[in-house]
C-alpha cells in the first residue's frame, strides 16, 4: 500500500473542516494539507439531514465564518442555504481541491521516534494511507450512521411509518396524514410547525417541556447595514452585535435563572393566550442554558399551536399500538406516522481509534487542554464548538490555534508538543456542564475538564480569544521536543506539491 505524506491531514469536510482549510492556506501558506471526508459530498450535518424546515438554530452571522459573510436575507437560515454556503465558501478559496471524499478515518497512530501520524482511512473498499506531522480532527461529535432511538414496546404492531429524522425517507408523503413528533429538541421543534403545511395534524409528544426562546428570522437592522455599510464592516458590526447579545444572555441565565425563567415563560404566554397549559408543556423542570434552549424562529411554533394546526402532548409512552401510541396516563394518540426525533448518538474524532507509541487512547480517561487538544497526545487538535453559543465561533478559534502551534514548532525546530496534566490532585469535571440527554449518555465517551486553566472549558467567547489567539504558546504545560537530526530530509523528500 502507497502513502501519501502531508504537512496536515483534517478528518472532515464539514463547517469546521473547511474553516481547518482557510486558515491553514491563510497562517502556515507553505504547508501541505488534505481534508479526509467519509460522506460523498461536503457540508457535515447541513448535507446529512434532509427533514422538512432543517435549519440553523442559531444566527447565522456566528454560525457562519469570520471571513466569508453571511449575505442572505434570513439570519436563521434553511439547511439548503447553509449547505450552498460552505460549498461557496470551499469553492472560492480553492479548499475543495484539497479535500478526499468517501475517505472513512479508521485509526491514527503516533511514533514519537518518527514524529510522525499515520492515518489509516477506508475509500470504497481500498485502505488508505496517509502520514501528517499535525492531525486535526474536524468530524463533529455524533455519530452520523445512526440516531440515538429508544427501545419502546410494541414498535412493531404499529401498521404506520416510522421515521428517524438522521434518515428520512427522500419521497415521504405526509399530506393529510397525523403525524407524531416523538421529542422536544431543537429538531422536533423545527418538524412540528414545518410539517404543518400539509399533515391534517402534527402533535409533539415529549416527556420533558425545553426552554424554547423566538427570534425574528431575518434581522432588520443586518440587512439595513448590509445594503447602507461595506459589507465586511456590516458584516463584522452584525457579527459583534449577536456575540455579545449571546454571552450577556448566557450569563444572565445562568447567574438569575429565575428572572430568566420568568422572562422566556411570559414571551410563550403571550403568544398562547392566558388560557392554555404553561405549567404542563411548556415549563421545563431545570434552570434556562442547563441544556441548550430551542430557537423558534418568527413565533412559528405558536403560530401552528394557535391556529390548530398542531399541539403539544407531555407524557410518558407506555407501547407503541397498531394504530399509533399508548401513553402512561392512558391516553391514546392515533396516527399515520410517528417520526422519532430522540436525538443524537455522540461519537467522538469520528470513531477513529487514536494511538500514541503503540498504546490506544480512550478520549473518555483523558483531559481536554483548551478545549482543542487531549492530554498525552501529541501534534493533534480536535474541534469541539459551543454549547452555549454557535459552534462556528470556537471552531474558527481552535483551527486558529492550531495553526499558531504548526508555526510555533516550526519557528523552535520543535517536532511534537504534547498536553501534560501533571500529577497533583485537581477535580475532575464532565466536559460540557449540560443535562441534556444526549450528553448525559455519552459522559464516558468525551475527555474530561478539571476546575483550573488551561484544563477548564470556558465556555466564553472573550475568554477564548484571549487564549486561544493571543495566550502564550509555551505555557508549561505543553511539552516540546526538538526535532530528530535525521528526520527532516527525509519528510522534505515525501511531500507532494503544494496544490496553490
Amino acid at each position: 500500500m502507497s502513502t501519501e505524506h502531508f504537512d496536515v491531514v483534517v478528518v472532515g469536510a464539514g463547517i469546521s473542516g473547511i474553516g481547518a482549510g482557510y486558515y491553514l492556506q491563510r497562517d502556515c501558506p507553505n504547508k501541505s494539507y488534505v481534508i479526509l471526508e467519509n460522506r460523498a459530498d461536503m457540508g457535515g450535518t447541513w448535507d446529512l439531514f434532509r427533514y422538512p424546515g432543517v435549519r440553523s438554530d442559531s444566527d447565522m452571522f456566528t454560525l457562519g465564518y469570520s471571513f466569508k459573510p453571511w449575505t442572505e436575507e434570513k439570519a436563521i437560515a434553511d439547511g439548503p442555504s447553509i449547505w450552498k454556503y460552505v460549498h461557496e465558501t470551499a469553492a472560492e478559496y480553492g479548499i475543495d481541491t484539497h479535500i478526499r471524499f468517501k475517505h472513512r478515518v479508521t485509526r491514527a497512530s503516533w511514533s514519537s521516534e518518527d514524529a510522525l501520524w499515520t492515518v489509516e482511512a477506508e475509500s470504497e473498499g481500498a485502505a488508505k494511507r496517509f502520514t501528517c506531522n499535525f492531525f486535526h480532527v474536524c468530524a463533529g461529535y455524533y455519530n452520523y450512521e445512526e440516531g440515538y432511538l429508544p427501545t419502546w414496546e410494541g414498535t412493531d404492531s404499529f401498521k404506520g411509518q416510522i421515521v428517524h429524522p438522521q434518515h428520512w425517507p427522500e419521497n415521504l408523503d405526509y399530506s393529510g396524514k397525523r403525524v407524531v413528533v416523538i421529542g422536544s429538541g431543537a429538531t422536533a421543534v423545527t418538524l412540528v410547525p414545518s410539517m404543518t403545511d400539509k399533515a391534517a395534524h402534527v402533535t409533539m409528544l415529549q416527556r420533558t417541556p425545553t426552554y424554547m426562546v423566538s427570534l425574528p428570522a431575518e434581522d432588520k437592522l443586518a440587512n439595513w447595514g448590509r445594503k447602507n455599510l461595506p459589507r465586511h464592516f456590516a458584516y463584522d458590526l452584525t457579527r459583534l452585535r449577536k456575540i455579545i447579545f449571546q454571552q450577556i444572555f448566557f450569563r444572565l441565565a445562568r447567574n438569575r435563572p429565575e428572572k430568566t425563567r420568568e422572562r422566556l415563560l411570559g414571551l410563550i404566554r403571550e403568544q398562547l393566550g392566558p388560557d392554555y397549559d404553561m405549567e404542563t408543556h411548556f415549563t421545563p423542570p431545570y434552570n434556562p442554558w442547563e441544556q441548550r434552549l430551542c430557537l423558534v424562529p418568527d413565533n412559528d411554533m405558536f403560530i401552528a399551536i394557535k391556529e390548530g394546526k398542531a399541539s403539544v402532548e407531555t407524557d410518558h409512552i407506555e407501547r407503541f399500538t397498531e394504530k399509533g401510541l399508548k401513553l402512561k396516563s392512558g391516553k391514546e394518540l392515533e396516527a399515520d406516522i410517528i417520526i422519532t426525533a430522540t436525538g443524537l448518538n455522540l461519537r467522538m474524532l469520528g470513531g477513529a481509534e487514536i494511538v500514541v507509541d503503540g498504546k490506544k487512547i480512550d478520549p473518555g480517561q483523558s483531559y481536554t487542554y483548551k478545549g482543542a487538544m487531549f492530554s498525552d497526545v501529541p501534534n493533534m487538535a480536535f474541534v469541539f464548538g459551543y454549547t452555549n453559543a454557535s459552534w462556528t465561533l470556537r471552531a474558527d478559534l481552535i483551527n486558529e490555534y492550531a495553526c499558531r502551534l504548526i508555526n510555533y514548532m516550526d519557528m523552535y525546530g520543535l517536532a511534537s508538543a504534547t498536553p501534560r496534566l501533571d500529577a497533583g490532585p485537581h477535580e475532575d469535571k464532565p466536559f460540557a456542564d449540560f443535562s441534556s440527554g444526549y450528553f448525559q449518555r455519552a459522559n464516558h465517551l468525551v475527555p474530561k475538564q478539571t476546575t483550573k486553566a488551561p484544563w477548564k472549558q470556558n465556555q466564553s467567547y472573550g475568554h477564548d480569544i484571549m487564549d486561544l489567539r493571543y495566550g502564550r504558546i509555551e505555557d508549561g504545560v505543553l511539552e516540546f521536543k526538538k526535532k530528530p537530526a535525521a528526520r527532516s530530509s527525509v519528510t522534505e523528500a515525501a511531500k507532494p506539491e503544494l496544490v496553490a
